[in-house]
C-alpha cells in the first residue's frame, strides 16, 4: 500500500481534494495500484511556521 505524505502551506479544501485525486490517479496509472490502497496524508503549515532562504514566508 503506497503512503504519501504532502507537506504544504494551507490550501483550499477544493485544491486539497484535487491534489489527493491526482496523487491517487498517478499511483493507479503508474503502479497499477488499486485506488483504495493509496493513502495520502496532508500536513499543512502556516506561513509563520515555514521558512525558505532563511526567512519565514510570513515575513516575505
Amino acid at each position: 500500500m503506497p503512503n504519501v505524505i504532502v507537506q504544504q502551506l494551507p490550501k483550499s479544501p477544493e485544491a486539497t481534494r484535487d491534489l489527493v485525486r491526482r496523487i491517487t490517479e498517478a499511483f493507479v496509472d503508474a503502479c497499477q495500484t488499486p485506488a483504495e490502497a493509496v493513502h495520502v496524508w496532508i500536513e499543512e503549515f502556516p506561513a509563520d511556521r515555514y521558512a525558505a532562504g532563511g526567512k519565514l514566508l510570513s515575513d516575505k
